[in-house]
């Protein structure tokens, strides 16, 4: 659980990005006298701004709140890290293979795919890449090192496919350059969509390592900062909110004039 001195620094944070947000925030569409008469067109800047928001909720909102909820177990907290930029020949065929091997029904098995790269991490000729980032990057107090991909919280299947080759692509970049570091690539999503049933997995069954590369909700948030961080976190939205609406209601009654 949180400590009431962190809950307070993660409400002022969530409040910056908030605010951070309206500064840089502009409509895309500047008439649409339907709606605005409608509606009016402080509710339609709010609905704008809303579907904004969720676009870049994960750079905006929880990359920084993640980064400072794991500063407390992890002895280093990296966001839009940037990992490296060789990936050997050998290796990129390795991945191949895996794909290859997944999209026919193989079994996956994350342990063994992480091994399989790490055999050809250093093999091969070295092919150069932009420089490739990670939404997170931890490094736990015993050297084991997570890297995480924040995703929205309903992913297609065609998706998944994309996000198993990154994250295979991390791990060849990472062990090109530290080969025998203990080492994961996880997706997160920061909220189940579908509480308080179980959150339906079944687009990421063949290509998805269940236990080792997806954490949903209160998986991904307590792993960052200790068991009840989820519930703790919601609290802290819901206060940041209440303190904001002022600010919020003032904000979007100026496109009204």
């Amino acid at each position: 659980m949180l400590s009431q001195k962190h809950k307070n620094h993660i409400v002022e944070t969530i409040k910056n990005c908030l605010r951070r947000k309206f500064q840089n925030y502009k409509p895309e569409t500047e008439n649409m006298p339907f709606h605005f008469g409608l509606l009016g067109k402080d509710r339609m800047a709010l609905f704008s701004f809303i579907q904004s928001l969720n676009t870049t909720f994960g750079t905006s909102i929880y990359e920084p709140i993640a980064k400072e909820l794991a500063k407390g177990l992890f002895k280093e907290v990296r966001s839009q890290f940037v990992l490296g930029t060789i990936i050997t020949q050998d290796t990129q065929r390795e991945i191949q293979r895996i794909m290859n091997d997944l999209s026919v029904g193989g079994d996956v098995n994350k342990e063994e795919e992480t091994e399989r790269i790490r055999n050809v991490a250093r093999s091969g000729k070295l092919n150069k890449l932009k420089p490739v980032k990670v939404d997170l990057f931890l490094v736990s107090k015993n050297d084991e090192v997570f890297m995480f991909d924040l995703k929205t919280v309903k992913p297609n299947k065609t998706d998944f496919v994309s996000y198993k080759r990154t994250m295979l692509e991390w791990l060849a970049i990472y062990l090109y350059q530290f080969p025998k570091a203990r080492v994961n690539t996880l997706i997160s999503i920061p909220y189940n969509p579908y509480e308080p049933n179980p959150y339906k997995r079944w687009t990421m069954k063949g290509m998805l390592d269940l236990k080792k590369e997806v954490m949903v909700a209160e998986e991904f948030w307590d792993f960052l900062s200790g068991d009840g961080t989820y519930i703790d976190l919601l609290d802290c939205f819901e206060q940041a909110g209440i303190e904001l609406r002022p600010e919020i209601d003032e904000y979007f009654l100026k496109f009204n004039k």
